[in-house]
């Protein structure tokens, strides 16, 4: 709502006194097809749902009813002795397109077989000329439009065409360039064998939260689009040392465009980067041609679309991931699970009644939350469980084996916990660092300002708590988050996740904060959470980490990314030191660095980063790292 386009139209109905302090509502449809059941009848279906634009992106990803079902439209079959004839596949191709011939543009006039050019943005004048100029077979042939269909979208403002630019572009394209590559600069045998080690470094990456993990690499036989946006994470650094530097620039340019697309605040700096970035694609995406992967070109439709970012962000505002996936996720709820629930005899009736009943169950429950209605439990009073009084406890000081007062109604139990304690010395011992003691007494120093006359304190040999993980919440619009924009990720520091090996995740601690990106910010290793309890009533929440060292002071020209090993001392000991929580940024996630060798086998995902000595500082992770780094 904050392009040129909504301007426009608000400047336009203000003309109109009848509408004065009217809001204007833009409305978005998508279509996606979907299968309903294989089993009894191949039952296809296109979906089209309904959103507005006047809400933020997030509060659709989040499931809020943001999206609903428009229409549920079958498709048509056919007997199997006419699947393959001309005009029934091209009919599938111009329902796909919304009326387009099959690898045309949805947004210009470029030529199907030369979409590199640059051609006339479609409008609805644009295309009722033509189509009064032209004869219809001229129309298809020469401009790509079938004047004898006229689309649903034909009254929009614009018409959005699904080009999956990361399932499409990356995985359609690019991967497939590469593997095509290197089937063709090496034997068959050996272009095997290096995919093979591809896979295995995709399948040793270290975990993050919420990172799918590819066991068997990319060797999976469907695809969806969450793998794409996975694969997408961790594929760069796989790929470096088997193709060459042009095939990883490609790559990394192409990476820094959907990251920079996907911001939820796009200024005009934002749009000259992401120009500079697809010409930096387009000129690093050559080496296909040159190589024969792509003798003819790149005259496709998904990959032209990328030009055309520019002129729709400045007219209809940052997308911020609103794509097609959203409405996939819809399709559960929408035509699955009801379908589940019929009789799955004529069954779209039942399946529409269902959505009418589940919308309007949707609809009651945020009128009764609105009064108030579903606030706490009715059991207790009218005004709800906030109203009831919390009884004191009688005698305060003795001392009560349930650590707590538990009010005999049903539903209010009011308890503490305490967490176990180890003394420092036994943490010390079970870390195998026996300078721990020294490392919490500077950690003190520091905390208590000793150095600029605050109290110097003792040498620490009480008790600290343990724990095995701490989460980190944050603003991050660009990610899929709650209705309030806030997202949150876990950090482990356990020797046992799941009942499976240790996880020990890595962070960004900020040490500088006059300085922007990773010049302020250290990368460590985190080998415990602690709390540490002191005399003073103040309670320190701490990690003891392992840093790690930067290999150069700035990006890998190549990839993008910043490179770090871990540190040591002059006696090969870790450099570690404690550090308080309020100084971890955020989660960071270490790609390994892959030298000529292969893999070991006793190498996997849970011990990579205890045996390699250098990664690279994975900024595509996610986006807010992606904002953190640059």
């Amino acid at each position: 709502m904050s392009g040129d386009w909504a301007w426009e139209q608000a400047d336009e109905i203000a003309q109109d006194p009848q509408v004065d302090g009217a809001t204007f509502v833009p409305i978005i449809c998508g279509s996606n097809k979907t299968t309903i059941s294989v089993a009894t009848g191949q039952n296809n279906n296109w979906l089209v749902y309904l959103s507005i634009g006047n809400v933020q992106n997030h509060v659709r990803q989040a499931h809020r009813n943001a999206v609903v079902l428009l229409g549920l439209l079958p498709i048509p079959k056919t007997a199997k002795k006419h699947t393959n004839e001309a005009h029934f596949r091209t009919f599938k191709k111009q329902v796909l397109l919304a009326c387009i011939v099959q690898n045309w543009c949805g947004h210009c006039t470029a030529v199907q077989n030369d979409l590199d050019s640059s051609g006339t943005l479609h409008s609805r004048t644009l295309v009722d000329t033509l189509m009064e100029a032209f004869s219809a077979a001229a129309l298809w042939n020469d401009w790509g439009i079938d004047s004898q269909v006229k689309p649903f979208t034909d009254e929009f403002p614009h018409v959005n065409i699904l080009h999956q630019l990361i399932k499409g572009t990356f995985k359609d394209h690019l991967i497939e360039w590469v593997t095509k590559y290197l089937e063709q600069v090496h034997e068959k045998k050996e272009a095997r064998a290096i995919l093979a080690d591809i896979d295995c470094h995709i399948a040793i990456v270290p975990p993050f939260s919420g990172l799918q993990h590819f066991l068997k690499g990319q060797g999976f036989s469907q695809w969806t689009g969450d793998d794409s946006k996975v694969l997408m994470k961790v594929y760069l650094p796989a790929i470096k040392r088997h193709v060459p530097d042009d095939v990883v620039c490609t790559f990394q340019a192409f990476l820094e465009f959907c990251y920079l697309v996907r911001r939820d605040i796009i200024t005009d700096k934002t749009l000259s980067k992401l120009q500079d970035t697809l010409a930096w694609f387009h000129q690093h995406c050559k080496i296909f041609c040159t190589t024969g992967v792509r003798p003819n070109g790149f005259s496709l439709p998904r990959q032209h679309s990328l030009t055309h970012y520019e002129v729709l962000i400045r007219s209809f505002g940052a997308p911020n991931g609103l794509c097609m996936l959203i409405t996939e996720s819809k399709h559960i709820k929408a035509v699955k699970e009801p379908w589940r629930h019929s009789n799955k005899f004529k069954a779209l009736g039942q399946m529409l009644l269902t959505n009418q009943h589940l919308d309007k169950l949707a609809a009651a429950a945020v009128d009764f939350e609105e009064h108030r209605m579903l606030k706490g439990s009715a059991a207790f009073s009218d005004q709800g469980v906030d109203s009831v009084p919390i009884p004191q406890d009688p005698n305060p000081d003795a001392d009560d084996d349930d650590m707590g007062i538990v009010d005999e109604r049903l539903g209010l139990v009011h308890s503490a916990v305490n967490l176990a304690c180890i003394p420092v010395q036994s943490l010390a011992e079970e870390l195998d660092i026996p300078n721990f003691p020294n490392l919490l007494h500077d950690f003190l120093s520091q905390q208590l300002n000793a150095d600029a006359g605050g109290p110097h304190p003792a040498t620490f040999t009480g008790h600290v708590k343990i724990y095995h993980s701490a989460t980190t919440t944050f603003i991050s619009p660009s990610d899929p988050c709650g209705v309030g924009g806030a997202h949150h990720e876990q950090i482990k520091a356990t020797p046992s996740w799941f009942c499976g090996p240790d996880r020990y995740d890595t962070v960004f601690v900020n040490t500088d904060d006059t300085r922007k990106g990773m010049q302020g910010m250290e990368v460590a290793h985190i080998v415990c959470f602690f709390s540490l309890p002191c005399t003073n009533g103040v309670s320190y929440p701490c990690a003891l980490v392992h840093w790690f060292d930067y290999i150069v002071d700035e990006p890998d020209k190549l990839t993008g990314m910043w490179m770090v090993k871990p540190s040591f001392l002059d006696d090969n000991t870790c450099y570690l030191s404690i550090v308080h929580i309020d100084t971890i940024v955020h989660a960071a996630h270490l790609i390994l660095i892959f030298g000529q060798e292969l893999v070991p086998s006793q190498v996997n995902l849970h011990n990579s980063l205890d045996i390699y000595q250098g990664f690279y500082v994975n900024h595509f992770i996610d986006h807010h790292a992606f904002e953190l780094v640059f």
